[in-house]
């Protein structure tokens, strides 16, 4: 249940979410709710907006695509150059506002269901945060990141890797 405190049109400014039966809840405020544990990097990203871009390959309207960490300091820049698509920012640095089509999420979990997104762009988290955020991309889909490579797989390809890059299909 979401008991809004505070609106701005649809989005909601500030407010509670929660749930009745077992009492879980968490604080949604500055638009951004807080699912806690999110760990707020404040490092540059290890590649830029335009080398993100190419190595997802995502063009077009429609869809969603993650960036987290250090690489959510570049949602307003990709943003920018992809109008239509929905950024979602998880666990970005505190100068990333939900605004211009970027919705900000702070977890200390991966808080996006498998098979939802059109792209990832990770940087930073722990092995198994890593595991399930690529998860979250679409089969036959691309996931960039810096940091712990996502366990081999049947389903997954590695398509590239330098020092700490990495970029994978996912399946």
């Amino acid at each position: 249940v979401l008991l809004p405190g505070a609106m701005s049109g649809r989005r909601v400014v500030r407010g509670e979410l929660g749930c009745p039966v077992c009492q879980w809840t968490t604080h949604w405020d500055d638009s951004v709710p807080d699912f806690g544990g999110g760990v707020v990097p404040e490092e540059a990203p290890p590649c830029d907006a335009d080398g993100v871009l190419a190595l997802l390959g995502v063009e077009g309207e429609g869809g969603w695509i993650a960036l987290a960490g250090t690489m959510a300091a570049l949602a307003p820049e990709i943003a920018a150059r992809l109008p239509g698509v929905g950024i979602v920012a998880v666990n970005p640095p505190t100068a990333v506002l939900p605004e211009g089509g970027i919705q900000v999420i702070r977890s200390g979990a991966w808080p996006i269901k498998q098979h939802a997104l059109r792209g990832l762009a990770i940087s930073g988290g722990a092995a198994s945060w890593v595991e399930q955020a690529v998860g979250s991309v679409l089969p036959g889909l691309r996931a960039v990141g810096a940091g712990p490579q996502p366990s081999a797989s049947s389903r997954r390809e590695l398509l590239a890797e330098a020092g700490t890059l990495w970029v994978v299909r996912c399946g």
